[in-house]
């Protein structure tokens, strides 16, 4: 509170009300996070945001790089700094910059994870959550989240739901949390880099936050930074394939969607589970509250792989003991052939190993750089010239051209070796054995 002349008494506005003494994390990419806003220390206290805590960033990837353990929240905490020194250093003063969106573009950025489950998009495509749908639920429902975001109005966590929903009218603001080069990526192309302990997702950031500039719709690039952006692009593209796509990371996610996939197969049969799920059968009934799905964390899950690697059920148990004793599957690339598929899926059941849950083949495919076709839902980069006009980045740059619209896909397939070697039928097993050298 604070006095106003007389004795007439006003309400500091909450969301611009500031702490009586800035708050800083250390971070190792940004050095120090500093959180000088009310709103935003509210936010971070929260039981929702904390929970964060427990989801990893990287879900399965520690499989691959042992330091990848880090968390969604300081991946959360990174994109919020960086969203507060593009609105704070180089956006404020500019004409098209207003800054009483300044909330609003902090706390999206913040909030934008809010709703990834454990293991993240492993998670979602077995029991076919949506995180950004979850984020939004977490936001506008009754949370403690919720509760902080209406003290700045009660329309407030609506839109914050709609900057990350892509579909709120400030289109400025949506491009800094959601584009092709946007505060998320910048965030965890350095982060990923640097506890995966490679030094492909480094970049120039300094540079580009320099020469962003807000614009009516998006924000504009300076032409003279192009060449920080083609750092930042071929960033992207090399951690994809070098680090996101690693065949041994992705050997981790097939197990683990397998262990999900028996557990619930096994859940709708009615099986009695030794330990009972009971934090997971939301999920494997289809009927998702917001509790449940605050309260399901990678602990949890983690508690529950343990448990089953001592069920009754024999693949349930060999699953869970492979994926928590890191015993994956052997790959190998693959052209994607149907046919191919088929032989070896027809062949392993023969041989007394269910394909269902020991043969998998898994793609995946990324697009680094996409512009505005028919098509593509991509908004395209724009680099401000002197000039004041605008030109998309493609057309100026030789190497961004090279890759545009260029969708990279990659198979792998994924078997358990020593069963087919333990296997008692010999030409079945060599029948297999040559199917797989074929596509080595």
């Amino acid at each position: 509170m604070r006095r106003n002349g007389g004795n007439r008494v006003t309400q500091e506005a909450y969301g611009t009300k500031k702490l009586p003494e800035e708050k800083v994390f250390k971070d190792p990419v940004h050095r120090y996070i500093h959180v000088s806003d009310q709103l935003i220390w509210d936010l971070i206290k929260t039981k929702e945001f904390q929970r964060l805590r427990r989801i990893k960033q990287l879900g399965t990837l520690y499989l691959s790089f042992h330091t990848a353990e880090h968390s969604r929240f300081g991946h959360s905490l990174g994109v919020y700094e960086i969203v507060r020194r593009m609105v704070d250093e180089v956006f404020d003063g500019r004409p098209s910059w207003d800054n009483k969106d300044r909330p609003l573009a902090l706390c999206a950025a913040l909030l934008h994870d809010l709703g990834h489950g454990p293991f993240s998009h492993c998670f979602e495509k077995i029991f076919l959550t949506d995180h950004e749908a979850f984020t939004q639920l977490i936001i506008k429902g009754d949370t403690e989240v919720n509760e902080v975001l209406r003290r700045v109005s009660p329309d407030f966590p609506t839109e914050v739901a709609e900057v990350i929903n892509k579909t709120h009218e400030n289109k400025l603001v949506i491009s800094m949390i959601s584009s092709q080069i946007d505060a998320d990526r910048m965030d965890y192309l350095q982060r990923d880099a640097y506890f995966t302990g490679v030094s492909y997702g480094q970049f120039d950031m300094e540079r580009v936050l320099r020469l962003m500039r807000p614009s009516k719709d998006e924000v504009l690039i300076k032409e003279s930074g192009m060449h920080a952006v083609e750092n930042f692009l071929m960033s992207r593209y090399q951690m994809y394939w070098q680090i996101y796509f690693h065949p041994v990371s992705r050997g981790g996610e097939v197990l683990l969607n397998r262990c999900f996939k028996r557990a619930k197969a096994l859940y709708d049969e009615g099986y009695s589970f030794k330990e009972k799920p009971k934090y997971l059968i939301p999920f494997f009934e289809g009927d998702v509250s917001i509790e449940d799905y605050i309260r399901l964390d990678e602990t949890v899950v983690m508690y529950y792989l343990e448990e089953w690697t001592e069920e009754g059920d024999q693949i349930l148990s060999d699953l869970s003991k492979r994926f928590v004793n890191r015993d994956l599957f052997k790959y190998l690339p693959f052209d994607g052939s149907i046919i191919t598929i088929g032989e070896l899926t027809d062949l392993f059941e023969k041989g007394g190993i269910d394909p269902e849950y020991y043969f998998v083949c898994d793609s995946f495919s990324d697009l680094p750089y996409d512009y505005d076709r028919p098509g593509s839902n991509r908004q395209p980069i724009h680099l401000l010239q002197k000039s004041g006009h605008i030109k998309e980045i493609s057309s100026q740059s030789v190497i961004i051209h090279s890759i545009t619209g260029i969708k990279r896909l990659d198979y792998k397939l994924y078997y358990p070796k020593e069963l087919i070697l333990e296997m008692e039928d010999e030409d079945i097993k060599g029948d297999i054995i040559n199917l797989l050298n074929e596509l080595v």
